[in-house]
C-alpha cells in the first residue's frame, strides 16, 4: 500500500547549529581602555566594507560598544583605518 508521505529519510542527518551565548570580550578579559592606535584589534569590529559591526553581532556591551565606535572614528580620522574599503579582511 501507500507509504506514509510525512516520513522523510535523509542520507546524512540534518545539521543543527548550536548557538553560543554572546559575551562581551572586554568584560571577560577585564579591558578598561580601547586603544584607537591598535588597528589590528579594531578590525575585529569592522566588516569587509569597513563599517562598524553592531552589538547584536559582536556581543559587546553598550558601554564598550560606544568606546569601540569612538576609537574606530578616531583611528579613521588619523588615517590608521580606512573610511571605506573593498576587501578589508
Amino acid at each position: 500500500m501507500a507509504q506514509n508521505q510525512s516520513e522523510i529519510r535523509y542520507l546524512t542527518p540534518p545539521t543543527v547549529e548550536v548557538k553560543r551565548k554572546k559575551y562581551c570580550r572586554f568584560k571577560k578579559n577585564k579591558i578598561k581602555y580601547v586603544d584607537y592606535k591598535d588597528p589590528i584589534f579594531l578590525r575585529k569590529f569592522l566588516n569587509e566594507q569597513g563599517k562598524i559591526l553592531p552589538r547584536r553581532i559582536t556581543g559587546t556591551s553598550l558601554k564598550y560598544q560606544r568606546k569601540v565606535s569612538q576609537a574606530v572614528k578616531r583611528a579613521r580620522h588619523i588615517a590608521i583605518l580606512p573610511y571605506v574599503a573593498d576587501l578589508l579582511k
